[in-house]
């Protein structure tokens, strides 16, 4: 027992450490309810008399020891932590690795921003619709052959539960639930079940706008879009070309003059210097119906883009599997963009 106690002089003795979580640990081993010396103490009632004063002053001396030996570390670890305190205060830090939105939150942000300034508001709804508020709704009934334009995504049938096509159900939804005058912003993920590839994807983001109120017209529309495409591309010249959606009626493809500037532009516009980025339309008159508003009182107009489409025209990107691979050399490009 004695030897035992020498070899436990010589490891305290011997012991080092700069790290306060090392010194901890050791004080623990040694003065812990559960350590050496409590457990030397314990015994000490079964040594012999003639060893208990040997005993006894080797147990002290090894209790002085390890009090001694953790203020010595604890104190070398407080300097150690302070050395920084005696050094230049005025240098500079570490230069931190700032992170950067995402240019899909760039853009989305953006056009939101755009819209606001003229009293658009932002509403949201579930990626998970009903048969309703995606499909039948929106004036596209169970056999309706406009449905065969959006290859869907079921989670399950009977009753119909898919994956969001395009967020036209969030302005179900939300009309559903307020009364005209409506003014909202759709954005979101969508969901179709597409070949993937470098022009398309089976998820991406769409933004959708909503304006019912009396008197509106397809002026007010083409007003809009102008303040818009000036607003976000720095182009206000736009053409709108009849189209067919089955929820507005007329409807219009929207596009922006691009211009034929750069050997990009022959490519992106096919060489004609147009670009279409959006479709439109007025409300169809069966959508309110659809919804508990009066189209006899009320009218208005809806519009939808794809928000890769916008963000790959703005920068110049041209692989749409890039927004979702997240290589972090493509993030840190736009590290400065706000």
């Amino acid at each position: 027992m004695i030897n035992t106690i020498k070899k436990y002089l010589e490891e305290v003795e011997s012991f080092t450490s700069q790290k306060t979580e090392d010194v901890e640990q050791f004080r623990i081993k040694y003065l812990g309810k559960k350590g050496i010396l409590n457990d030397l103490f314990q015994k000490f009632k079964e040594v012999p008399n003639e060893n208990k004063k040997e005993f006894g002053q080797l147990i002290n001396n090894l209790k002085q020891s390890v009090a001694q030996k953790i203020n010595t570390l604890k104190e070398n670890v407080g300097e150690s932590a302070n050395v920084g305190l005696q050094e230049d205060l005025t240098r500079p830090g570490l230069a931190l690795n700032l992170g950067s939105r995402h240019p899909i939150n760039i853009v989305k942000h953006k056009i939101i921003n755009i819209f606001k300034k003229i009293g658009f508001s932002v509403a949201d709804g579930p990626e998970i619709e009903d048969d309703w508020h995606n499909f039948t709704a929106l004036n596209m009934s169970e056999y309706h052959p406009a449905r065969d334009m959006q290859d869907t995504f079921f989670i399950e049938k009977n009753p119909d539960r898919v994956l969001r096509t395009h967020t036209s159900s969030v302005q179900i939804r939300y009309m559903e639930q307020n009364e005209p005058p409506i003014r909202i912003l759709s954005p979101g993920r969508v969901y179709r079940n597409e070949d993937i590839s470098s022009r398309s994807h089976c998820m991406f983001h769409q933004i959708e706008g909503l304006y019912i109120d009396t008197d509106v017209s397809f002026a007010d529309l083409k007003q809009t879009l102008q303040y818009f495409t000036s607003e976000l591309f720095g182009k206000s010249e736009i053409r709108m070309r009849p189209s067919y959606f089955p929820f507005t009626e007329p409807s219009a493809e929207v596009d922006v003059y691009w211009g034929l500037e750069t050997e990009t532009d022959y490519r992106i516009t096919k060489g004609t210097g147009w670009l279409e980025i959006l479709g439109c339309g007025m409300v169809d008159p069966n959508v309110l119906k659809n919804v508990n508003i009066n189209p006899e009182k009320y009218s208005g107009f809806a519009f939808g883009m794809g928000i890769e489409r916008i963000v790959m025209l703005m920068y110049q990107i041209g692989d749409i599997r890039i927004f979702t691979e997240n290589d972090i050399r493509m993030l840190q490009q736009f590290k400065y963009e706000f």
